[in-house]
């Protein structure tokens, strides 16, 4: 099979695409050919071995201290099931699937990749193409957790979100919309519309927005408005995405800060619980993934060194041989 592997941390080129041994599912374990799989911020800052302050030495531990401990890259996938392993009784051959990878196992960025069918895996809904289906869990899971359980957003309440065209303020603009908040997103010039047609009721430029005040709830998704605080009513909850280790010890030990504002900055929970709550916000038009731009397999270098810009609109996709590159704009 092809698959983009990368054998030391570094800028996008230290990803190369080669031949590499197909996957052989074990016993409890599918074969899935991938038709797309979605490149994520985290990828890049794994390629990269670079992370939010303090979590540097984590990522290493994680991953490998000196060089990377898993060559293939890549969590979130849509693709059929190839073939099945011994006990496999959920799932047959030709099965259109999608899913996360195994904790830290990463290898989505491939032609196929071997997953426990009792896993993070599931049947493709036909409301998802696979190019859609593949980014659908990182900018959602993590937007349904800070907004819905971190954050505890209640209809009516004011929400600004910072860095609101990403893939995760994307799917956070939907979430808050349909669960009755009041939307304001911060982002670049050229995205303003987007942001209303993903279902904001303000859109904001980031370069010039001043004066605000009396939110409920600040979803800061890059990390970057260090007055977000300030900005918040009291008892209002800041919640932080690109969290360092010094703001997550601080939101676990002392999250009640001046005037009952909370801090919230926790690691998001993948659990069958969190997805199934996010299948059904799509089920009922509370979310679909917006899918930015897509590259061939071949190309993955191009995405890495599009999630490095920092100025990307919602997800990445990486798209095998079976899937023809396409544009994805997102059609509200």
């Amino acid at each position: 099979m092809k698959a983009a592997t990368y054998r030391r941390y570094g800028p996008p080129s230290v990803v190369t695409v080669r031949d590499w041994p197909d996957p052989v599912p074990a016993p409890g374990e599918v074969l899935v050919r991938i038709e797309a799989a979605g490149l994520t911020s985290g990828d890049a800052r794994i390629r990269a071995a670079r992370a939010p302050g303090g979590l540097g030495l984590f990522l290493r531990l994680a991953f490998g201290v000196t060089r990377p401990r898993r060559p293939i890259l890549g969590r979130e996938y849509a693709g059929r099931i190839a073939a099945c392993g011994a006990n496999v009784t959920r799932f047959s051959v030709g099965d259109a699937v999608f899913g996360i990878t195994d904790g830290m196992t990463l290898g989505a960025h491939a032609d196929y990749v071997a997953v426990k069918a009792d896993g993070l895996l599931y049947s493709r809904p036909d409301s998802l193409p696979p190019i859609e289906a593949a980014t659908f869990f990182f900018g959602g899971l993590t937007a349904a957790d800070f907004l819905l359980d971190q954050c505890s957003l209640q209809p009516g309440e004011r929400l600004l979100i910072v860095g609101g065209t990403g893939a995760v303020g994307s799917a956070a603009i939907q979430i808050a919309r349909h669960s009755g908040a009041h939307v304001t997103a911060l982002t670049h010039a050229d995205n303003l519309q987007l942001a209303r047609d993903l279902g904001a009721h303000e859109a904001l430029d980031y370069r010039i927005a001043c004066e605000l005040s009396g939110y409920n709830v600040i979803l800061d998704v890059p990390g970057v408005m260090p007055q977000a605080l300030n900005a918040l009513a009291p008892g209002g909850r800041l919640g932080l995405v690109t969290a360092t280790f010094g703001q997550m010890i601080r939101a676990a030990l002392r999250p009640n800060q001046t005037n009952q504002r909370r801090l919230c900055a926790s690691v998001i929970q993948e659990t069958p619980q969190a997805i199934a709550r996010l299948i059904e916000l799509h089920r009922v038009g509370g979310y679909r993934p917006l899918v930015g731009e897509s590259f061939p397999l071949a190309e993955i270098h191009h995405a890495h060194a599009r999630a490095d810009s920092g100025h990307k609109r919602g997800n990445l996709a990486v798209l095998m041989e079976t899937l023809p590159p396409q544009d994805a704009p997102y059609a509200p």
